[in-house]
């Protein structure tokens, strides 16, 4: 599954190092070197013009210092390198890379998008000991954006929901998933997105895994219910379809576990479906 490997350190201050691990991007794609889908050297950051300012400390992995960033301008790449989106790289490159470069993502857009205060427009520096942005005149703090979602696998009796979200990349039957509202607990954001999507009422709700997900910025947590009452009734606006899928039925492919979804749907497939 997806995740920052155990071995990570998280850093909010640079670090000297002459051959950081430097995740760089450009409009959410990585720069790799094409084939072994190596992240570039400290030589080619420099002729590509990737300024100090626009490089963030995200942490150590096994002890060498790993840095983020970000260019605004598409620059011309020598040879052998170019941009990637983070699922193609899916079962490509090293998994605890491709983990740590989820958070690389997620740090590098963060730095991009507040440079400049959200309240009143002035500039903003680094606070110490924490990633956060401080403004230099009003003194307001931006933390890295998280976006809390629910998903939960609805079981009845040897059948459990799945549905297919019209809004998802990926156009495959999965567990119902939706983003909380301001002011809602997990459980309740459940209660509501199951009825909203799909007519249901459940019960008997159950912590399974959380994961973060860097699409852009989600904070997946996953969850199982027990079927109460009603009848399907998709919300046509976000669904396009949902059913049950018993022991008897054909289930939907099985796809590298990169996700919480395909975990949580693995672990309630029934033996060899």
């Amino acid at each position: 599954m997806l995740q920052t490997p155990a071995s990570f350190t998280p850093l909010f201050a640079p670090h000297s190092d002459p051959e950081p691990l430097s995740f760089l991007f450009h409009q959410g794609r990585l720069l790799v070197r094409e084939g072994s889908l190596a992240l570039p050297d400290a030589a080619l950051l420099g002729q590509i013009g990737a300024a100090p300012d626009c490089l963030q400390p995200l942490g150590l992995l096994d002890g060498r210092y790993c840095q983020t960033g970000w260019l605004d301008a598409e620059p011309a790449l020598p040879p052998g390198y170019g941009w990637r989106g983070l699922r193609s790289l899916f079962g490509e490159m090293d998994e605890q890379l491709v983990g740590l470069a989820g958070r690389a993502a997620q740090v590098a857009e963060w730095a991009r998008t507040h440079r400049f205060c959200g309240a009143c427009g002035s500039g903003t520096v680094l606070a110490a000991g924490e990633r956060c942005f401080k403004c230099v005149n009003c003194g307001h703090m931006a933390y890295p954006r998280i976006s809390p979602a629910m998903m939960v696998l609805i079981r009845k009796g040897d059948s459990v929901l799945l549905a297919m979200h019209l809004a998802s990349p990926v156009k495959r039957f999965v567990p119902l998933a939706g983003f909380l509202e301001a002011g809602e607990s997990v459980e309740e954001a459940i209660h509501r997105e199951v009825y909203e999507e799909v007519g249901l009422r459940v019960q008997n709700l159950r912590y399974f895994a959380s994961q973060s997900w860097p699409f852009p910025h989600s904070l997946m947590l996953a969850f199982t219910a027990d079927y109460l009452d009603g009848e399907i009734r998709v919300d046509q606006t976000e669904i396009a379809e949902a059913r049950w899928f018993g022991p008897d039925d054909a289930w939907p492919e099985r796809v590298p576990q990169m996700s919480v979804s395909s975990v949580l749907v693995d672990a309630h497939r029934p033996p060899g479906r």
